[in-house]
């Protein structure tokens, strides 16, 4: 660089200039001396260099004030030695020359990674099951990173070579005046490589289906159309990009006893009659095993007793539901000629009964008028 050079003299401003006419007089000069305006003028490259050394010191207020006590030296402290090249320049005013020029060169874009896709798997489950939890495993097709090529898509021992179209940059440019425009480079879509011969096993997508093994652990008391998510389970992602999820719709197998109602389950008890008229005990089905209830006599069709904590476990909380038993009285239809005079004899006993209250109350309504 040479002689260093007063940095206010470099912009042509005065010790007292505001940010405006620092960025003003700074702006003047990067137009000046742009190396897209002069190209190949070493001269101009380095007037390039010192406007934005000057400029980066006297926009930032820290290092302004210790320029303005010390000089240069005073800024040996903040590790700061100036730009060496053009490309250091844009990259860090980056922002700055798009609100000059309306762009600025930039780094090389590097292939962007893309996340694998979500997976959706219905799974059937045994009514328990889900009451009471399960740990099983299921296979899953799905697209992983290629075992031959480790997911680059290039076949092994094959190379990546630097793009002849953008040199590697990532962006062609275009010439429109003295600026120069840049777009994505269509030879290599802007990942300034082209890569190797494809790999035989994936034809060169870096992904193949293949089956895995999932482990899974189902919680108590799911239900129907619960839907449970293992993060990174799902597809490989592309370029390193993370996989996806796999998500699991569980649909539950009915089960022959029980009907399921929230965390309560019902189960209909059938009963004889003759066994509700005059009462009795009977063992009725839970989850895990069975249960004895009593029932009075004269009890009825539809009447309903509730075994407590008997049902499903809460997700996600504590306790359980309860176990409801809806009595469902049965008459009989493949009667003895025995057992249907005894039935007759018990209505013949019943209509008499219900003719004698009957005769009593005319009696007493009789008495009752008299009187």
């Amino acid at each position: 660089m040479g002689e260093i050079e007063d940095y206010y003299q470099v912009l042509g401003i005065d010790r007292e200039a505001d940010q405006e006419e620092i960025k003003r007089a700074y702006r003047r000069l990067a137009l000046q001396y742009h190396p897209d305006r002069n190209p190949g003028d070493k001269r101009a490259e380095e007037r390039f260099k010192v406007a934005a050394e000057a400029y980066e010191v006297l926009r930032d207020p820290q290092k302004r004030g210790l320029y303005n006590q010390f000089g240069r030296a005073g800024l040996n402290g903040m590790q700061f030695g100036g730009f060496d090249n053009i490309d250091s320049i844009f990259a860090n005013f980056g922002d700055i020359f798009d609100e000059f020029f309306g762009f600025h060169r930039r780094p090389r874009p590097q292939p962007q990674s893309q996340p694998g896709k979500d997976l959706l798997y219905q799974l059937e489950i045994d009514f328990k099951d889900a009451v009471f939890g399960l740990e099983t495993s299921i296979e899953v097709d799905r697209l992983s990173a290629c075992s031959q090529c480790q997911g680059l898509g290039i076949k092994p021992g094959s190379r990546q070579w630097t793009c002849p179209v953008c040199q590697g940059y990532g962006a062609v440019s275009r010439v429109e005046g003295w600026l120069r425009i840049n777009t994505t480079c269509p030879h290599c879509s802007g990942s300034g490589v082209i890569e190797g011969d494809p790999c035989p096993d994936c034809q060169g997508q870096g992904l193949q289906k293949q089956k895995r093994k999932v482990h899974l652990k189902i919680p108590p008391g799911v239900d129907e159309g619960t839907r449970l998510r293992l993060r990174g389970e799902g597809e490989a992602g592309r370029r390193g990009g993370p996989s996806g999820d796999l998500y699991l719709d569980l649909k539950i197998t009915p089960h022959p006893l029980f009907e399921r109602h929230g965390h309560d389950i019902t189960h209909r008890a059938k009963l004889s009659f003759i066994e509700a008229a005059l009462g009795t005990e009977i063992d009725v089905p839970t989850l895990t095993g069975s249960s004895r209830i009593t029932v009075p006599a004269g009890t009825q069709t539809g009447t309903r007793f509730i075994i407590y904590g008997e049902g499903v476990p809460i997700l996600r909380g504590n306790g359980r539901g309860n176990l409801i038993v809806e009595l469902e009285l049965q008459t009989p239809t493949d009667l003895t000629p025995k057992q249907e005079e005894l039935l007759r004899k018990f209505l013949t006993a019943r209509q008499g009964k219900k003719l004698l209250k009957k005769s009593s109350r005319r009696e007493e309504a009789a008495a009752s008028k008299s009187l």
